[in-house]
């Protein structure tokens, strides 16, 4: 009679152990995770260009006052033009000695000469006037030009349209993974956002522009158009 109750008593452990224990779909949630982009393209409305002047004189003191000479023309001419002081700043000075080598190499460099170049950057939110304000710098006396760029200023521009299109690219995504595996698209259980912007392509680098001389027409420049990309990381059930 001891063993008996002893095997039955087993018996009801382990049945109430295989009751306690949630079957094995109830603890893991099948679902399937992807990652969506949505590209939008929108207009820029900022653009910015750095110029500046650079001059040369066998006395730092005439190289330096002629370079701030110039350069106040220039920058009297924009504001003149119509950008507002908050749009120009000074974005380089640099004084570099000019160095005479001596071919046989017997005695050290002898500075023959300095080069100055202050740089000045434009920034303004009117693409419209982005060739005019170019080519009045150059009319003024500037000689070298870096790039020309064109920005949208505020990243949220297009932010809800570029999200909503890059929700609905992993969603196709998702259904097409899903109808693979004989699944069926369950809702969305888990959002996560992240947001790239492609910067715009930089104007072609134009080195030592030559003065103008005479009146000229402006700078021909185009804006075009600049990519936001958006992307988003979503969980789907599956059933």
């Amino acid at each position: 009679m001891i063993r008996r109750f002893t095997i039955a008593l087993l018996l009801f452990a382990g049945a109430a152990m295989g009751q306690s224990q949630p079957p094995r779909e109830m603890i893991l949630q099948d679902s399937i995770a992807v990652t969506g982009t949505g590209r939008v393209s929108i207009p820029p409305d900022r653009f910015t260009f750095t110029v500046g002047v650079q001059t040369f004189s066998a006395a730092v003191e005439d190289a330096v006052n002629e370079n701030n000479r110039r350069t106040a023309n220039v920058i009297a001419a924009l504001k003149k033009a119509g950008a507002a002081d908050r749009e120009i700043r000074t974005s380089n000075f640099s004084i570099w000695p000019q160095q005479e080598h001596n071919p046989q190499g017997t005695s050290a460099p002898r500075i023959v000469g300095y080069q100055v170049m202050n740089n000045v950057t434009v920034t303004r939110e009117k693409i419209a006037d982005a060739g005019r304000l170019l080519q009045v710098a150059v009319s003024a006396g500037v000689n070298q030009a870096s790039g020309l760029q064109f920005e949208v200023s505020d990243p949220a521009r297009g932010r809800v349209e570029g999200l909503k299109a890059a929700f609905a690219d992993a969603r196709a995504k998702a259904q097409l993974l899903a109808e693979a595996a004989g699944r069926t698209l369950g809702a969305a259980i888990a959002i996560a956002e992240g947001t790239d912007i492609v910067p715009p392509r930089p104007f072609p680098r134009a080195a030592m522009m030559a003065r103008a001389e005479a009146a000229v027409s402006d700078v021909p420049v185009e804006a075009g158009t600049q990519e936001m990309t958006y992307t988003v990381s979503v969980v789907f059930a599956l059933r």
